[in-house]
């Protein structure tokens, strides 16, 4: 069962590890931090077919699409979807950014929302626990990977978003989610845990 509190901001004891000269990386995952929208007509979620697409900035044929549209179908089905190649009642559009906590920041918050609710997603939101170990450990510390998948559920007919959410969330290189797939699969099932949620709330995920 999951561990889920409301949002707040406190980070492991890192530090502790910076006062041994040459001690190596301690292995980190931070909690996963959701935030969702629901629109208006949420009867009409969670029920009827549905079509797993790229967003217009992910390859749909890349390997990583690949390994977040499967496990976002598998949380879709359990929660009583029926997936489809196409003419999809509704449609799931997957987005996902990854990069190195001390690569060069995307600049500007991207704007979402549902049915006149508008929610701002920045690099401060959910991304600010990357760790720049660099400065707090002498010897080679392991990289910090930031990770975001966006999931929007939509009409394909267009209109406002019938649901959307995002997940982040924080690992070290040398822990069990450094791997795309271990990753993703946190991620997806922290994004639908008790699905849709509360519209505009953010969340915590052990």
């Amino acid at each position: 069962m999951h561990n889920i509190r409301m949002k707040h901001f406190a980070l492991p004891l890192l530090a502790a590890c910076a006062l041994a000269t040459g001690c190596a990386t301690p292995a980190y995952v931070s909690p996963v931090q959701v935030t969702r929208f629901v629109g208006e007509t949420p009867a009409f979620l969670a029920q009827g077919t549905i079509q797993i697409t790229a967003s217009p900035a992910m390859d749909a044929d890349s390997l990583e699409f690949g390994i977040y549209a499967d496990a976002v179908r598998q949380e879709l089905e359990s929660l009583g979807y029926r997936i489809v190649a196409a003419q999809g009642a509704q449609l799931a559009m997957i987005d996902v950014e990854s990069f190195a906590a001390d690569a060069e920041r995307r600049s500007g918050p991207v704007g979402v929302g549902v049915g006149g609710r508008t929610g701002s997603y920045g690099s401060g939101v959910g991304m600010g626990v990357g760790v720049n170990l660099n400065s707090l450990i002498s010897g080679s510390p392991a990289e910090t990977i930031e990770r975001q998948v966006f999931v929007a559920i939509q009409s394909p007919e267009g209109g406002p978003n019938l649901w959307e959410g995002r997940a982040t969330m924080s690992a070290t290189s040398n822990s069990d989610y450094a791997a795309e797939a271990a990753a993703a699969a946190r991620m997806v099932e922290a994004l639908f845990t008790d699905f849709p949620g509360n519209s505009g709330e953010t969340i915590e995920v052990e």
